[in-house]
């Protein structure tokens, strides 16, 4: 469960994105529940993607749906008849994380994925609902973890505006984080630092270098094969990506490689993926793709997008959206 959530292509990531010029920003409480070994960090301005259609069009397009199961599970064991997610999240994160952390890293392949939620939530009149439901919480030291659905699904406060959920394993790894018993996002120089080039935007991800090695694996598509690309992928070292609505859609990539040869040639493969996609389009693919400058610079590879609201719906339904979110 859950998985889907982070899912590495980046279409399969952008389900939210806001139209406001306000920031998704984590709280130190909700990066301190982030797992050190973190794959991929996706946050939104949950709130201000409402204001948004074209921002909804795509939030219910590639919408996973055990986030649906978490809005009805939370109306129905959490929040009065009336009540939804919608009301009181202000920003939504996703962490897909390898959960053996040991802190220097780890070769496990297995991930989990956790989900944070912030807003100013009626913490005390959920807490009464649970009791009234007799759903009794199991007890992570002192933190009361709450089940959510027969699934597994399970929430815990950890403050009043910051909630934990997900798989009871996962959320129990992000509590080991959190309390100091297993190393956080924090101590992550890496990924830390990739977030302060983009956590002052509505929408952003950011990805270490497994997350960036498939995520470009996948943006390449049959390029991706080449003998190229598998020698420059080893070194790329982490990415990260920002998205708005405020005027249209604009959508920046970064890639970080290392060294300026490395950025040159991802380039040049990325272009010539382009040009190959461009010869099965339809016209509003090919409008989309003649939309996407690429360019390196340094040791960065940039990939930019920018479309209008109605080019963006009409992509929404085209065959190449379908390729990336599957």
């Amino acid at each position: 469960m859950f998985k889907s959530l982070v899912h590495i292509s980046i279409a399969a990531l952008l389900f939210g994105a806001a139209a406001s010029a306000s920031a998704a920003q984590l709280s130190t409480d909700a990066r301190g529940a982030i797992p050190h070994d973190v794959q991929q960090l996706v946050v939104i301005d949950y709130r201000a993607m409402q204001d948004s259609p074209a921002a909804m069009n795509l939030r219910d397009r590639v919408m996973p749906p055990e986030l649906k199961q978490f809005d009805e599970a939370l109306k129905k064991t959490a929040l009065s008849d009336q009540g939804t997610m919608d009301q009181y999240v202000d920003e939504l994160a996703f962490a897909l994380f390898r959960p053996s952390s040991s802190g220097s890293g780890s070769s496990s392949d297995s991930l989990m994925t956790v989900g944070i939620a912030q807003g100013q939530f009626p913490m005390q009149d959920i807490v009464a609902r649970f009791k009234a439901q007799k759903l009794k919480p199991t007890m992570v030291r002192t933190n009361s973890v709450y089940p959510m659905t027969k699934a597994g699904m399970v929430l815990c406060f950890v403050d009043p505006s910051t909630m934990i959920f997900g798989d009871k394993d996962a959320v129990s790894k992000a509590l080991d984080a959190r309390d100091g018993l297993a190393p956080s996002m924090l101590t992550n120089s890496n990924m830390m630092s990739a977030m302060q080039s983009v956590d002052s935007n509505p929408l952003w991800s950011i990805l270490d270098d497994k997350g960036t090695q498939t995520m470009m694996g996948q943006l390449l598509g049959q390029a991706g094969s080449a003998t190229d690309f598998s020698t420059v992928s080893k070194k790329l070292q982490a990415s990260w990506y920002s998205m708005d609505f405020q005027h249209g859609v604009k959508f920046d990539l970064t890639i970080s490689t290392g060294d300026a040869f490395t950025a040159a040639t991802l380039s040049s493969l990325m272009t010539a993926a382009v040009m190959v996609k461009k010869m099965t389009s339809s016209d509003a693919e090919k409008e989309a793709l003649n939309d996407t400058a690429i360019s390196s610079s340094s040791s960065q590879l940039n990939i930019a997008f920018a479309s209008t609201d109605t080019e963006f719906s009409t992509l929404l339904h085209s065959p190449l959206f379908e390729s990336m979110v599957h």
